[in-house]
């Protein structure tokens, strides 16, 4: 049976719904609970709290097709992708899941029915591997499947540790584990290769194509194993290798969707040959690149978005290799969002950004990269030895952008291999330079772990009551405080907001009958909200009863931008289009920040339009109202939910009027009239497709026009004229200025005639030739080079050596004729005076200009110039 990747996906996710799973949409690549994991790398990530139990559903079990990035971390095979049958930067997962419902028995049977009747695939082909001590999967496979036990292959611990097998799963050095059972495929005799648990099993003859986790036990630091009250499943099978076996290949890059991919990455680059390797690389590279960027990441130098700009800047040089010489790597998202079916869709509402993306990096990365290669490509050239050094890989990294990967690629194709160790080294000392440079104090959610939980109180009130339930002083829990060293105070209830959603955290006090806290800001570690700031009298202690009061003046300032925020995302949408989404966002007291995903700056008549927009929804009034409802209802009623984001079951849906229904957990204002109105203060671009307003509501909108009108009337003072007619007087000034500053560059023209017509007759003749070599004062530099084209065309054949004195610096300046720059070039001759006067410059063999600092030393560096030239002629 044949089937498209599409097919195939759509075939897995409907056999399991018809089993009673959910089926869940893939979830963002950037993971929202797990903030030790770069990238989402499997199915059960979004599922990580459900095995754990913190996290209940409406369902118990689930299916889903889970795109996955794996190309991030110290250790990675990045160098393999495109040169194996299955490696990979992006890849989609299939799998299906099951929180304490079903466990071995349905697991297994769902995986050997939907390949062996959904796909079917020859049950001669398959064999089954299992832990070694597994006897439940054995009886199961054998005897309910009927496999043959000669097709079950136990295996056993064989990393020199108990539980250390391929057929052992754990989460971790402690926690949920358990065995698992992994399903191969035969690819037949022709391919060499032997069964797993053979010593030819690394070979490509038998491949993995399911592996069925069961969370079995909890595993303490001792070792020792308890039973899971709610045994789990976990599994997975990649859809590239199921695709390649269903569509009678090898090799992943056989399937449908690459070979689209490549054939639209051979039209982009101009290569001929679809077996090429690069090919391949660049395929892969567009669904991993896309797709991060589709989640959020952009590229930097800076985690996430140095993997990202890593794997583009790779792709553009095996593009280079194949022979383009122009931007192509953004060309291919078109196909890849077709390619993709149903799994593309996100995709292809965001394909304008993304490609605008692509093609921005690759341009700024086309720059360096011809510079980059050559520089290598020297060091190699010099090279003793086969290793590059890490000193030097750095450097390519800091000045060219070249990631340590990319100089490696280059170096392995030459023979070579990199200073991994030393360029980490260096990499280690820029990033203690980063580390002192932005010292901005602790950030205790990273090293503090608190298992209180607080109870917010502040939606609707500033003040309220509560206990001290934690201290904290310096990342350690203390009973009492009595001293004003900074320290965290964790009440058991409270009104303050904790920084989140782009809110940031309330300030005020916090008065006990023993002292008086003083809160500068509040945070979340946890489930717990932490008070920071000092004490300013008396002491507290964990068990006083506490009065928590915010400052009430602040918290309405940042409530009411806060409002200001959704009515801004709304008219962003409506203006500039549905591509428009939240890519973060900044409320405080005295202003707002809003980036949003744009392809270009907004216009002064689109930011007129914008702000006039949520003016006019602030007149009207609107009630903001708060609801509580689950996801899927709030979707349905339309509010707004950032992609990738996740979500409880019950969400906060926040509404004004129908202009802004959108899901938050922050504070706002009880009308939108509250607000009073909103003035933009600038609108600037902060990354590749991503730009930012900075806007002021209220009182600080009335100030910053009060402050504007001020200059306004300032200026109009200044030319003599009124509010009405300043504009006016302004561009009659400036029309005055240009005609002024014509006229002056006439005059410092005749005063630079005047003075060449004097200086002629300096010139003298060296070896035939003229030469004239003079040392001036203060003259305007501007004027020099055409004092110099006037000198050589006096001259008629010769050369002219001027410096200038000005300003306590040297400036230094050669001009020679055509029919002589065989003999000297005025690039190497003004060099050559500069290194004398502290200086270096260069420019064209018939015209070059340098500088210098060391006054002192011009007339006998120009009386050196004379000797050389002698020299040379």
């Amino acid at each position: 049976m044949h089937m498209t990747t599409a097919e195939l996906r759509e075939a897995f996710l409907e056999y399991f719904r018809s089993e009673g799973h959910e089926r869940v949409a893939s979830s963002s690549l950037v993971p929202h609970n797990d903030p030790t994991l770069l990238f989402t790398n499997a199915g059960m990530n979004q599922f990580k709290d459900c095995f754990l139990g913190a996290e209940q559903r409406s369902y118990t079990r689930a299916a889903t097709a889970q795109r996955c990035v794996r190309a991030g971390g110290k250790h990675n095979d990045l160098e393999n992708v495109g040169f194996t049958a299955r490696h990979h930067t992006f890849f989609e997962m299939l799998g299906n899941f099951s929180f304490g419902d079903y466990f071995k028995q349905d697991a297994i049977k769902y995986a050997w029915t939907f390949l062996t009747e959904v796909l079917q695939l020859p049950k001669e082909k398959l064999c089954v591997t299992i832990y070694e001590t597994d006897d439940e999967a054995f009886e199961i496979w054998t005897k309910e499947m009927g496999v043959p036990e000669e097709n079950l292959i136990r295996i056993g611990d064989n990393k020199g540790a108990p539980y250390a097998s391929d057929n052992f799963w754990t989460m971790g050095d402690t926690g949920p584990c358990g065995p698992c059972t992994e399903i191969f495929y035969d690819h037949g005799e022709h391919i060499w290769g032997g069964r797993p648990g053979t010593p030819e099993e690394d070979g490509d003859r038998f491949i993995e194509i399911w592996n069925i986790v069961f969370m079995q036990f909890n595993r303490f630091a001792d070792g020792t194993m308890e039973p899971l009250p709610k045994p789990a499943v976990d599994t997975g099978m990649g859809i590239e290798r199921i695709a390649a076996i269903m569509q009678g290949g090898h090799s992943n890059y056989d399937i449908d969707i690459f070979q689209r991919l490549i054939k639209a990455a051979a039209d982009a680059t101009g290569a001929t040959d679809l077996d090429n390797k690069s090919l391949r690389v660049v395929a892969d590279h567009i669904r991993s690149c896309a797709f991060l960027i589709v989640d959020g990441v952009m590229p930097s130098n800076e985690g996430r978005g140095y993997v990202l700009r890593r794997i583009i800047r790779r792709a553009i040089r095996h593009g280079r290799k194949m022979g383009a010489t122009d931007t192509f790597f953004y060309k291919l998202v078109g196909e890849l969002a077709e390619t993709m079916g149903c799994a593309g869709e996100e995709l292809k509402k965001q394909q304008a950004m993304v490609e605008k993306v692509l093609k921005i990096e690759e341009e700024n990365f086309a720059r360096t990269l011809d510079r980059g290669i050559a520089l290598l490509g020297e060091a190699l050239d010099n090279l003793d030895g086969k290793e590059l050094d890490g000193e030097t890989v750095f450097k390519l990294y800091d000045t060219f952008g070249f990631p340590a990967d990319l100089t490696n690629d280059v170096a392995r194709e030459r023979g070579f291999t990199i200073d991994e160790a030393g360029f980490e080294v260096q990499m280690e000392a820029q990033r203690q330079r980063a580390r002192e440079a932005g010292n901005f104090g602790v950030d205790y959610s990273k090293v503090l772990t608190i298992d209180s939980e607080t109870q917010f109180t502040g939606y609707d009130a500033t003040s309220g009551t509560g206990s001290i339930v934690g201290i904290y002083v310096d990342g350690e829990a203390t009973e009492q405080l009595a001293d004003d060293r900074e320290a965290l105070l964790i009440l058991d209830q409270t009104p303050f907001y904790a920084e989140s959603g782009g809110q940031t955290g309330d300030t005020g006090e916090i008065v006990t009958d023993a002292g008086r806290f003083l809160v500068v800001d509040t945070s979340k570690i946890g489930q717990a909200f932490a008070h920071k700031g000092k004490l300013v009298s008396g002491a507290v202690a964990i068990g006083d009863a506490a009065q928590a009061q915010v400052d009430a003046e602040r918290r309405d300032a940042i409530r009411l931008n806060h409002s200001a925020t959704h009515l801004l995302h709304a008219a962003l949408r409506n203006v500039l289009g549905d591509h428009v989404n939240q890519k973060g966002s900044l409320v405080m007291a005295d202003r707002l920040r809003f980036d949003f995903s744009h392809l270009e700056g907004v216009t002064a008549e689109e930011l007129a339009t914008v702000e006039a927009q949520v003016n006019e929804q602030i007149r009207a009034n609107h009630s903001v109202d708060t609801e509580l409802m689950d996801i899927e209802a709030a979707k349905t009623r339309g509010a707004m939910a950032l992609f990738g984001e996740k979500y409880d079951d019950e969400v906060r849906v926040l509404a004004m009027g129908d202009y802004s229904i959108e899901l938050c957990g922050g504070i706002h204002a009880k009308r939108t009239g509250d607000i009073g109105f909103m003035k933009i203060v600038s609108e600037a671009g902060i990354a590749a497709g991503v730009r930012r307003i900075e806007a002021v509501t209220g009182v600080g909108a009335l100030a910053h026009t009060n402050q504007q009108e001020s200059q306004l009337q300032q200026t109009a003072s200044l030319v003599k004229g009124d509010v009405a007619s300043v504009a006016s007087k302004v561009k009659g000034l400036l029309d005055r200025n240009r005609q002024l500053e014509k006229e002056l560059e006439q005059l410092k023209q005749k005063l630079a005639s005047a003075a060449s017509a004097n200086l002629i007759d300096q010139a003298q003749e060296i070896g035939g030739v003229k030469v004239l070599i003079s040392q001036l004062e203060n003259a305007d530099s501007k004027a020099l080079r055409g004092m110099v084209d006037d000198l050589k065309n006096q001259l008629g054949s010769g050369i002219v050596l001027l410096g200038n004195v000005a300003g306590g610096k040297v400036g230094l300046i050669a001009g020679v004729t055509k029919d002589v720059t065989g003999k000297v070039k005025a690039g190497e001759l003004v060099n050559r005076v500069a290194q004398q006067v502290g200086g270096k410059g260069g420019g064209r063999p018939d015209m070059a200009m340098a500088g210098g600092t060391d006054v002192a030393a011009l007339p006998a560096a120009l009386a050196s110039a004379k000797d050389w030239l002698t020299e040379q002629l």
